[in-house]
């Protein structure tokens, strides 16, 4: 199945000072994640510094691959396809998990642990996100709980140890803002 890109229209100023659309197209980062299985992200766009530096016309800060986490004391937009949960997900190995989270520069955030876990994409990343559901549902899993999301659902995810589950037949397309965050020092591992 072909999901709709996702399009990103970038603003600036031209040489007056005015406001103008600098970009308008298909965002230029697309990569599935974890084969045929996994989930589709779409990169929009990612800050460097906060606050963020608005200049007249300077593109997104380059970067290379997908990577899980924002830029240090930075920002990351991305939309992500995530396709019905797969019956192989039952048997995955840690090592198999953390292989995952390594496709997107973030191994050590994977916190599977076999059996014992209750979901093979259970991690922790060192930030807040906002996640949108834009169609479909997915079911967040915590440590103790879980809840299921739809459109126009928002989640505030807040450092903690978590994962996603679709467990429909359908995608699911969410928009996740992140930023760099700060564990307090009871949070800290």
């Amino acid at each position: 199945m072909t999901e709709k890109p996702i399009r990103r229209v970038v603003t600036g100023h031209n040489d007056k000072g005015q406001a103008i659309i600098q970009e308008d197209g298909i965002v230029p980062r697309i990569q599935r994640i974890g084969g045929d299985i996994g989930p589709m992200f779409y990169e929009v766009w990612n800050t460097r510094a906060t606050p963020a530096p608005i200049d007249p016309s300077s593109g997104e800060p380059p970067e290379e691959g997908i990577i899980l986490a924002p830029p240090k004391n930075g920002t990351r937009i991305r939309v992500l396809d995530i396709p019905p949960d797969d019956d192989s997900f039952a048997e995955m190995t840690a090592e198999q998990a953390k292989a995952h989270f390594a496709e997107i520069g973030a191994a050590d955030a994977s916190s599977f642990e076999g059996k014992e876990s209750r979901h093979a994409h259970m991690h922790r990343t060192e930030t807040v996100d906002y996640g949108i559901v834009l169609e479909g549902e997915l079911v967040l899993i915590m440590d103790e709980g879980e809840t299921t999301v739809g459109p126009g659902d928002i989640i505030v995810q807040r450092g903690t140890n978590h994962g996603w589950a679709n467990r429909t037949d359908k995608n699911c397309r969410i928009a996740f803002i992140l930023i760099d965050g700060k564990f307090s020092e009871e949070l800290q591992d």
